[in-house]
């Protein structure tokens, strides 16, 4: 049985479509989640949870900072702590941090300039839902497309990070400034990843890269897809 990808629409939410086509290319199911339902049954009728890009409620306040109310949040919550796959881009990792979900913060980019571009990306951990069937080393092309998307934390969290293993990808051109060139962490279960790049936006030669589907893969093997390459 092909798995359920659950993909979570704020108002303002705008990848949640890219999300969707990318994973039913790989054989997956996918469903969309209105933010405002706050019925466990909503997250527990599928397999994963992608928290998309986008600008949830126009990012006031501060990216993320009122997403983390939605009714939706308390089941995804709930979905995490027994070990379902959840996953954050851009926007849905800012909504990871401000929920507690994952550690640390996304600041406002270096020189405060809006970027949307390729960047590239190494694998620095495979112990993840996203980075599974990646290799250590291994080199990704992946677009960006942010403005508040330099990740920080204080000292103690980034070596907490660095001794659990929990930095899963790192810019090899930090084009934000990100601390310790991080792109990507997980949390200690290695169930709940926040990411600024999209694999999404890297899933289709027309888009000018692939490098995105391992990831993607890496999910939906993780959520008991199984589905073949």
């Amino acid at each position: 049985m092909a798995p359920r990808i659950g993909v979570v629409v704020f108002p303002g939410t705008n990848c949640e479509h890219d999300v969707i086509q990318a994973v039913e290319r790989l054989g997956a199911e996918g469903v969309l989640l209105w933010h405002g339902d706050s019925t466990v049954g909503s997250v527990d009728a599928v397999d994963a949870v992608v928290l998309p890009g986008g600008f949830a409620h126009g990012d006031y306040l501060r990216p993320g900072a009122l997403a983390r109310f939605s009714p939706i949040m308390d089941a995804i919550t709930r979905f995490a702590r027994v070990g379902g796959p959840v996953v954050g881009i851009c926007n849905g990792f800012q909504v990871l941090t401000e929920a507690g979900l994952l550690p640390g913060a996304l600041q406002k980019n270096g020189r405060l300039r809006f970027l949307c571009q390729p960047t590239r990306l190494a694998v620095t951990s495979t112990a993840s839902v996203l980075t599974g069937l990646a290799e250590v080393g291994q080199e990704l092309v992946i677009p960006i497309n942010h403005f508040s998307g330099s990740f920080t934390c204080d000292e103690e969290t980034l070596r907490q990070l660095r001794d659990g293993d929990c930095i899963v990808l790192r810019y090899l051109d930090n084009p934000n400034g990100s601390v310790d060139d991080i792109a990507g962490i997980v949390n200690e279960a290695g169930n709940v990843v926040g990411l600024m790049p999209h694999p999404e936006r890297a899933s289709d030669a027309l888009l000018g890269s692939e490098d995105g589907l391992v990831l993607l893969r890496s999910l939906l093997t993780a959520a008991g897809a199984g589905v073949a390459a």
